[in-house]
C-alpha cells in the first residue's frame, strides 16, 4: 500500500511535469534559506516542541514547478532534533491561487536509555504526504489550507493527519523603517493514541527595511486536546536571518 502511494505520486508528478511549457522548463534554479535561533524549539507541527532552545535551518531550491525544501533542526549543542526533506510540486501556479502537493521523508531524534543505563541517540523515520492550497488576496495577504498525512515507519512512531488553516499578512509598516508581519493559524492533529487536539497559534515578526534579520514571537494555545500531559500554553521567541 505504501509503495503504491509513492509510485502513484511520482507518476502523477512526472505526467504533470511533462506538460510544462518550454518557458517554464527554461527557468533558472532559485535558492533560498532562513536560519533561526528560538527559545522553545517549536517543530513543523506547532503542537510539538523540543522544550529548549533550538537552531533551525529552512532551505529551498526551486526550478519551474518543482522545489526541494529541507529543514534541519538542532539543539544548541548541535545534537540533531529532526530533519525534513520535502519535495514539492505546484499543480496549479497562478498569481492568485496555487495548489501544491509534496512528499517528505523525515527523521526525528530522541534519547534512548539502554539496559546498562547508557543513553544513545535514536532516529525514527516518517513519511508524509501533503496537499496545500494558497490563495493570495493581494501581494501581502494570503490564506493557506494544508493537509499532511504523516506515517511513522518504526516501532514507537505515530501515524495521523495534520490539518491547518492560516492567514498571513506581511510588510505592515510601523513608522518609516520598521516592517511587521502577522500570521494566525488554527490547526488540528489526529494521531494514533492520545495525540489529538485543536490549537490556535498567532505569530508576529518585526524587521528593519533592507535588513535580512527579524525578531519573532509565537504562541500556541490548545483549544481542546487529549494529549497527556496537557501541553498548556506555550510561547517561543526567536531571531531569524534570511538569505
Amino acid at each position: 500500500m505504501k509503495l503504491s502511494i509513492c509510485l502513484t505520486f511520482f507518476l502523477i508528478s512526472g505526467v504533470l511535469f511533462s506538460q510544462e511549457d518550454n518557458g517554464t522548463a527554461r527557468k533558472k534554479m532559485k535558492a533560498s534559506g532562513v536560519f533561526s535561533i528560538n527559545s522553545n524549539g517549536i517543530s513543523s507541527i506547532p503542537a510539538f516542541s523540543l522544550g529548549e532552545p533550538a537552531i533551525i535551518a529552512t532551505l529551498g531550491l526551486a526550478k519551474g514547478r518543482f522545489s526541494f525544501d529541507p529543514v534541519l533542526a538542532y539543539d544548541l549543542e548541535m545534537k540533531p532534533w529532526f530533519f525534513d526533506s520535502w519535495v514539492h510540486y505546484l499543480i496549479v501556479d497562478r498569481p492568485v491561487f496555487k495548489l501544491r502537493t509534496g512528499i517528505n521523508f523525515s527523521m526525528y531524534f530522541s534519547d534512548l536509555l539502554l539496559p546498562d543505563d547508557e543513553t544513545v541517540l535514536q532516529g525514527q523515520r516518517y513519511w508524509a504526504f501533503e496537499l496545500a492550497g494558497i490563495y493570495n488576496f493581494n501581494p501581502k495577504t494570503s490564506l493557506t489550507v494544508l493537509v499532511w498525512n504523516d506515517r511513522g515507519q518504526d516501532p514507537g512512531t505515530i501515524t495521523g493527519l495534520y490539518t491547518s488553516v492560516a492567514i498571513e499578512r506581511s510588510e505592515i509598516p510601523l513608522g518609516k523603517r520598521i516592517l511587521l508581519a502577522g500570521n494566525l493559524q488554527i490547526f488540528n492533529i489526529a494521531y494514533d493514541g492520545y495525540n489529538d487536539g485543536l490549537f490556535v497559534s498567532p505569530k508576529i515578526s518585526a524587521s528593519v527595511k533592507k535588513v535580512p534579520v527579524s525578531v519573532f514571537f509565537q504562541a500556541i494555545q490548545p483549544i481542546t486536546t487529549n494529549i497527556s500531559p496537557y501541553p498548556g500554553f506555550q510561547w517561543n521567541l526567536g531571531f531569524s536571518y534570511t538569505l
